[in-house]
């Protein structure tokens, strides 16, 4: 059957592939309950989430949402204006009336405070009512709520009886936001707390940025692609790269990220989740254990530097200009103490102590007030020990290198040598861009949609496990005991860290590349 008589057609679109029959996936009939409902990550990311997945045709019939905070509202309507405007503002599909009739009808909410019985007993009578009406009780507990709430309210869904579902065929889930823990022991801690009331199996952490499109191509790019694979070890690869970069400050977060800064924050979880992607080996299927096996694997593997303090760096940005505005340092930040030692950028050099890695470094870097927005996995291959070209031309050439972009602008480019177009052999870098808007017709849906996708599926390809998170932490413990005594260096705002994260790989033949 050709393009022009498929049935599935939608509309002529010349880019489509006759060959992808891919179905949508729906859940079971089931409800979300959210956890701090009016606070800013519900708002802003979770809610606007589930009204675009409700106007793909993602969710099933009947789907619910359960707010539960503490509000002195006295009808379901106010929490439905909020529901409402949080879509409006921030969903990335368009407002349909008919979307929001079907999803207005099944909103519900609940008034009271973690440590209050008696609230979480109305939760259950509520989730009993929605299971009477024709489901199973299915539901995913979303935790979008400060990391010191979490063991109330566990213990709380504990007391309840809401961990297990109260017929046949259901589920209860939980879905617990980053951080996980604030080191190994409270790590532990924390696992055991879930562990009480959810088996292994309905555990969701999420690390959002594993649900980028990009992300998840690492896995294509690499084991879909003869190309790559065979040169992907250390006969060929001379380092990774791997930036997180913002131009933001901390806005409203001085009293979370204070106490946490740039190493717990973002490193411990979004840059060593793309390090064990880049450096796994290749699972056995795409099945979730599959790939949760080979990233333990990486993780257990990763090797600190002999001396920390030398092969690391640790920043703070002061005042200066980013994008033509001048901003505060970090220490003007309201709620910021004045002898605040917390830092804002970090830059490490780690090893993967393995076959396939050894003798590779990876530097990871992570900061604040950059010049720029932008995340990356850049792959720089070694130089040809040999160059049969004029030496100006060779000291011309750079190492060939691939670079994922996570963003903005999400694709991959290629960088490789090409000759000049003339009458002599002049060779110059040249860049080959893929990119995800260009390439295909299909928007990239939000990270978020992906996730709560995939709870609600029971699908959990995209979670880190406790074992995964604990890993982590045995990276990050040493380098903050380390770093406990020392002070950040200052880094001006709108420059990409100190000068002693240039320092950090000048010192050994080589420079970051230019984001």
């Amino acid at each position: 059957m050709n393009q022009a008589t498929a049935p599935d057609r939608q509309e002529d679109n010349p880019l489509r592939d006759v060959r992808d029959r891919r179905l949508p996936r729906v859940p079971d009939p089931c409800a979300l309950v959210i956890f701090g409902v009016t606070g800013d990550l519900a708002q802003k990311k979770l809610i606007p989430a589930i009204y675009d997945l409700a106007n793909r045709g993602l969710l099933p019939p009947g789907f619910s949402i359960v707010g539960f905070a503490r509000r002195d509202w006295t009808a379901e309507r106010e929490f439905a204006a909020l529901v409402a405007h949080a879509a409006r503002t921030n969903a990335r599909t368009p407002w349909r009336d008919e979307v929001w009739a079907r999803l207005a009808a099944h909103l519900r909410f609940v008034n009271g405070s973690f440590d209050d019985d008696e609230a979480f007993k109305a939760l259950a009578a509520m989730l009993d009512g929605l299971a009477a009406d024709g489901g199973a009780g299915s539901a995913a507990f979303y935790l979008s709520i400060p990391p010191s709430s979490f063991p109330t309210v566990l213990d709380q869904l504990n007391r309840a009886g809401l961990g297990e579902a109260p017929r046949p065929g259901g589920w209860r889930r939980v879905i617990v936001e980053k951080p996980f823990g604030h080191d190994l022991e409270s790590a532990r801690r924390l696992n055991t707390s879930i562990d009480q009331v959810f088996a292994p199996r309905d555990v969701f952490r999420i690390d959002h940025y594993l649900g980028k499109e990009t992300v998840q191509n690492i896995l294509a790019l690499r084991f879909g692609n003869t190309l790559f694979e065979p040169v992907w070890t250390s006969h060929f690869v001379d380092s990774v790269q791997i930036t997180m970069a913002e131009d933001v400050g901390i806005g409203r977060r001085a009293a979370f990220y204070d106490s946490v800064g740039t190493a717990r924050d973002v490193v411990q979880n979004h840059l060593l989740q793309l390090l064990a992607l880049i450096a796994m080996e290749e699972p056995t299927s795409f099945d979730p254990d599959a790939i949760r096996v080979e990233k333990l694997k990486v993780l257990r593997a990763i090797t600190l530097p002999g001396d920390i303090r030398l092969h690391t760096v640790r920043g703070q940005y002061t005042a200066g200009w980013v994008a033509g505005e001048h901003v505060s340092g970090y220490l003007s930040e309201p709620g910021v103490p004045a002898d605040s030692t917390t830092e804002t950028f970090v830059a490490i050099r780690l090893g993967v102590q393995n076959r396939r890695w050894v003798g590779v470094p990876f530097y990871l870097r992570a900061g604040k007030r950059m010049p720029r927005r932008v995340t990356e996995v850049a792959i720089i291959f070694q130089r040809n020990p040999h160059l049969p070209f004029d030496p100006a031309d060779v000291e011309m050439l750079g190492n060939n290198q691939l670079v994922m972009r996570l963003q903005p602008d999400e694709g991959v480019t290629l960088k490789f040598g090409s000759k000049v177009p003339g009458t002599t052999m002049e060779v110059r870098d040249i860049t080959m861009d893929f990119q995800y808007g260009e390439s295909f017709t299909e928007a990239s849906p939000e990270a978020y949609e992906r996730l709560v996708l995939d709870v609600l599926l029971g699908d959990r390809t995209l979670f880190p496990d406790a074992s995964e998170v604990e890993a982590s932490w045995q990276v990050i413990d040493p380098l903050e005991e380390a770093w406990a005594q020392t002070r950040p260096e200052p880094y001006r705002a709108g420059r990409w860290g100190p000068h002693a994260a240039e320092e950090l790989l000048a010192s050994e033949g080589r420079t970051w590349r230019r984001a």
